[in-house]
């Protein structure tokens, strides 16, 4: 198996960079260059990457568009304290799109960055996933 990267195209570099260290507590590792940064203090390191609004992300696709979109694709971040962490990630520019959903292995808080992408909030109770796990 390899390491797992996480990339998050954004339209600028320095609000994303403000939003996700304030948000989540990560932290900047390295910079790419112009073009991107790493972000540390998750399982995975997060690389925002700079891809202007209006380009092509793939062949045939439609143009990038930072306005809220949805993709099957999205972070979740698990906190201990659900609340501070809807706090801090809605101070940060984070948008709420539902109220706290409660699961046999937690809460939930879905959530939209300022570039448009989902983000979750989890905090898991009792032994969290394994509250609703089969065997394989």
């Amino acid at each position: 198996m390899s390491d797992l990267l996480v990339n998050i195209d954004v339209p600028a570099l320095d609000p994303a960079i403000a939003f996700y260290t304030r948000a989540f507590g990560l932290r900047v590792g390295r910079r790419l260059g112009a073009s991107g940064v790493e972000l540390l203090g998750a399982a995975a390191p997060i690389y925002l990457l700079l891809k202007p609004a209006g380009s092509e992300p793939a062949a045939g696709a439609s143009p990038r568009d930072y306005r809220r979109h949805w993709t099957p694709v999205h972070l979740d971040f698990v906190v201990d304290d659900l609340e501070a962490a809807a706090r801090r990630a809605q101070e940060a520019g984070a948008v709420p799109e539902a109220e706290i959903e409660v699961a046999a292995w937690g809460r939930m808080l879905r959530l939209a960055d300022p570039f448009g992408h989902g983000v979750c909030l989890l905090q898991f109770s009792g032994r969290g996933y394994d509250e609703i796990a089969t065997p394989g």
